[in-house]
């Protein structure tokens, strides 16, 4: 079982002077449900090398047992510290496709042709995407098989406008996740805030929040089995 996860490159939030990335619980909580499950992962970004790491994520208050094993896991430090440039990876190589998310994404990944061009292709082969709380805006140009957006008449959950509000970037972000997947013909649904909260529509899998992001990779497996 060969796991593809793709990260942002993107580390400036807006014009804020403040830093952003992917969100360490959503990778973290992931890569050991994949990786205890006896995947293999492979880490991709934009930029290759190492992505940056909203700095809040690892706050305190933001810590859990899986990112504290992600910290002080040497083999995981090495792979983040070195994801392959996302213009060289290529969907027939693997199973799977899981997209942490963090705000980062919301400027690079949304805009990248190859990202778009490889959750189709995996789409396209019958292959499961899984993307989870800032993550689905990643879908904003996917289209599927017959032209449409990838997400039109789809159920899809991701960040809501409330908890975007929440966190006070409502005016900072490119986007905002949910209007956007509403745009687009999604069918947008979503449980309390900061609750987890996961849909799966066929091979589209997503994940509301931080807290969505174990039950999101379950429910990536289980798609997969």
């Amino acid at each position: 079982m060969k796991i593809l996860m793709i990260l942002t490159s993107h580390d400036t939030l807006g014009d804020t002077g403040k830093k952003t990335g992917f969100w360490l619980e959503e990778l973290a909580a992931p890569y050991y449900t994949f990786k205890d499950a006896g995947a293999e992962i492979t880490l991709a970004s934009p930029k290759g090398g190492q992505p940056p790491l909203d700095p809040v994520s690892n706050l305190p208050d933001f810590q859990t047992e899986a990112t504290r094993r992600f910290e002080a896991d040497a083999q995981a430090g090495a792979a983040l510290a070195h994801t392959r440039k996302l213009s060289e990876v290529n969907a027939a190589d693997y199973d799977t496709v899981f997209y942490p998310g963090g705000h980062g994404p919301l400027w690079d990944l949304t805009n990248d042709a190859h990202s778009v061009a490889l959750i189709e292709a995996f789409i396209a082969a019958g292959k499961p995407v899984a993307l989870v709380c800032h993550a689905p805006g990643v879908l904003r140009d996917v289209k599927g098989l017959d032209g449409q957006p990838l997400v039109k008449g789809r159920r899809v959950t991701g960040f809501t406008n409330t908890e975007e509000e929440g966190v006070g970037l409502t005016k900072i972000v490119p986007y905002l996740v949910e209007d956007m997947l509403k745009s687009k013909g999604g069918l947008f649904e979503s449980g309390p805030d900061w609750g987890s909260f996961v849909l799966q529509d066929g091979l589209l899998i997503t994940g509301q929040n931080p807290g969505s992001s174990t039950a999101a990779a379950e429910r990536l497996l289980a798609a997969l089995a």
